[in-house]
């Protein structure tokens, strides 16, 4: 049997999250359950279920051996924060090793699903004809174009600058791999760090963008989700004349679980030589 997979979350302790996250870690069960693998997961902190009870149980059922995975699409938060945790769970459990998984980060099929959450947010609207006070119809206005049309990719935000940067790169990747018919890319963040979700757009209007697409460079639904449309919608209300329209997260998929069956398989391969 293949040491089994720990997924570890980043939760903030929403119910939604978790929720996803739990769904995704049931896909992979389904998915690795045909390797003879177990698949367990657990959150840093806040959320639950927490990654020391996973951690517990997988040892319980016999596992000394795993290898740990973080969800997180932030290569650099990842790995500042996983190493101290798992050290922590091996003073618990004397007997566990562990091998990392490598981050998901900017991995080109992630783009790609960046790309078909941007394609559904950028979709033409059917707009319903209007009607002047005499009966005639107004004309509708242009419709517009990828070239008017900007993105704000927007990451979690960090007191850490290196993770910042990070999010400023996919940005920079992503508009010139999946993008390049936009006006810009540009990048804010949910909270600790500026500029914010209104700043971003800020920039794009002063760009002269008449949409703009929020993109949320998140994995799943939950607080920070709701932040972010919370934030994009309080622009707009003061802004009536742009088109201001918001993707959804990447979220529990096929796809995904793709990444992560081959981080895993990438980890065994690694201990072994």
């Amino acid at each position: 049997m293949k040491p089994p997979l720990l997924l570890i979350g980043h939760g903030r302790g929403d119910d939604s999250g978790a929720a996803e996250f739990g769904r995704f870690v049931h896909r992979l069960r389904c998915r690795l359950d045909q390797k003879v693998t177990d698949v367990s997961g657990g959150y840093l902190d806040k959320a639950r279920p927490r990654l020391s009870d996973s951690v517990a149980s997988l040892v319980a059922r016999g596992h000394h051996r795993l290898v740990a995975l973080s969800l997180a699409l932030n290569g650099q938060h990842a790995m500042s924060a996983i190493p101290d945790v798992m050290a922590l769970e091996q003073q618990r459990h004397p007997t566990l090793m562990y091998d990392y998984g490598r981050p998901l980060g900017p991995d080109p099929r992630v783009l790609s699903l960046l790309a078909e959450r941007l394609a559904d947010a950028a979709a033409d609207i059917p707009r319903l004809r209007l009607v002047a006070s005499h009966g005639s119809h107004i004309d509708e206005p242009a419709q517009t174009t990828p070239s008017e049309t900007a993105i704000v990719l927007v990451g979690d935000g960090s007191t850490d600058p290196a993770a910042n940067a990070e999010v400023h790169r996919v940005s920079r990747l992503f508009w010139e791999t999946h993008a390049y018919d936009y006006m810009t890319v540009e990048t804010a963040f949910v909270s600790l760090t500026p500029p914010g979700v209104a700043g971003g757009l800020e920039r794009c209007r002063r760009l002269g963008a008449r949409r703009v697409i929020v993109l949320p460079y998140l994995l799943f639904s939950g607080g920070q989700l709701e932040r972010v449309w919370a934030q994009a919608l309080a622009y707009a209300a003061g802004h009536p004349e742009m088109d201001i329209r918001s993707a959804d997260v990447i979220g529990d998929c096929e796809a995904l679980a793709d990444v992560v069956i081959d981080r895993y398989e990438e980890a065994l391969a690694t201990a072994a030589l």
